[in-house]
């Protein structure tokens, strides 16, 4: 099974919007990273997002670039503080592929729970549009497979804007 675990790309602040959409910046950088991941031809099951419009714009991006076998799901209990222990329950009873874009701390939770069986140990500097590939190998062990920051991505927008 391989979990795909995405921090939404970066957002207005809530002064400037209330609904804390996707940047300039942001959209730049989600689209960057879908481009660089669509010739991997990644398969999933499932893309589930949390209900804030943040997640569902970088989820509209990545779902260009993903093959959803199943379905696409905005989600309740993948935001920001909700409680990680209930999905690492659901996690730990499926052998489906899943791509879930969502919030910190909640992310960093998840992860951290996943690999350490402690949520309060931070294990992963997840980056804003950036995608963290986990693997749970047949003892039942998670492992990071692979991380991609949009930083690796400089160089094609270099004025960051």
């Amino acid at each position: 099974m391989k979990l795909y675990l995405v921090q939404h790309a970066k957002a207005a602040p809530k002064q400037l919007d209330p609904e804390r959409l996707l940047t300039e910046v942001g959209c730049s950088e989600i689209r960057n990273v879908a481009e660089f991941i669509r010739p991997l031809s990644l398969k999933v099951d499932y893309l589930w997002h949390s209900l804030k419009k943040r997640a569902t714009q970088t989820a509209d991006v990545l779902a260009e670039a993903v093959t959803i076998s199943k379905d696409r799901t905005a989600r309740d209990g993948l935001g920001p503080n909700d409680d990680v222990t209930t999905l690492t329950a659901e996690l730990s009873s499926t052998t489906k592929d899943i791509m879930i874009i969502g919030h910190l701390p909640f992310l960093s939770k998840l992860t951290s729970l996943l690999l350490t069986g402690s949520k309060l140990t931070d294990v992963v500097d997840f980056k804003n549009a950036g995608i963290v590939c986990l693997r749970r190998s047949e003892e039942n062990c998670w492992q990071i497979e692979w991380i991609i920051s949009p930083e690796l991505f400089a160089s094609k927008n270099p004025s960051g804007t």
